[in-house]
């Protein structure tokens, strides 16, 4: 994960130069991302996702912005909660104040952990990249997806199966429903067609 500690270092390193307070932040993001009940929302996935958006790279106008959004939309993490998303901005929103990053840096960053939820197709073009690339597992081969699906289905292990399938059934059916799942014309031509039969097929299975 040495990218991605890397990455953040630089990302942080633009707003303070104080190496202790940069390592703190860092080990706040690697411990909650480690969580022994994470399986699927853990350091691969940020590592995945930040792979996704560096293949848009220079797509993106606020690439310091989307990065936040990228470490912190889901740093809180919990199956039994629905507040999760609003959790992760306000922890966001703290540190980026302690930063003394802009109003109008922090007001997009929370946007976009908050879009991550309901993933609907936003005005702003930055915010739509990174909804999308948070969705690309969607679109991954039979396989990867596969395994998602496993790793999801740990994550609410809490939950009977009764339960969990009649959940699952009205997340996939959310997404099958939607016009285009990915917003952007380029995570649009490179998954939208298999992540579609991925959708059917954990439907047909549950």
């Amino acid at each position: 994960m040495k990218i991605l500690k890397d990455t953040y270092i630089h990302l942080i390193s633009q707003f303070n130069d104080d190496n202790h307070f940069i390592e703190k932040l860092w080990v706040e993001i690697e411990s909650n991302y480690s969580n022994k009940k994470r399986y699927y929302h853990n350091l691969n996935h940020i590592e995945n996702l930040l792979n996704e958006l560096n293949s848009v790279k220079d797509k993106i106008k606020d690439w310091a912005t989307i990065l936040f959004s990228l470490f912190y939309h889901d740093i809180i993490y919990s199956a039994t909660k629905s507040n999760n998303e609003e959790k992760s901005a306000e922890l966001a929103e703290k540190r980026m104040i302690e930063l003394s990053i802009s109003n109008k840096k922090i007001e997009l960053c929370k946007a976009q952990i908050l879009a991550t939820k309901s993933h609907i197709k936003s005005i702003d073009s930055d915010t739509n990249y990174f909804t999308d690339a948070d969705l690309s597992i969607l679109g991954y081969k039979a396989e990867s997806y596969s395994n998602f699906c496993k790793n999801v289905r740990k994550e609410y292990s809490i939950y009977p199966n009764i339960i969990y399938k009649r959940g699952r059934k009205k997340v996939l059916n959310h997404f099958l429903s939607m016009e285009r799942i990915f917003k952007t014309d380029f995570f649009f031509s490179k998954y939208e067609s298999q992540a579609k039969r991925n959708l059917k097929m954990e439907l047909e299975l549950l």
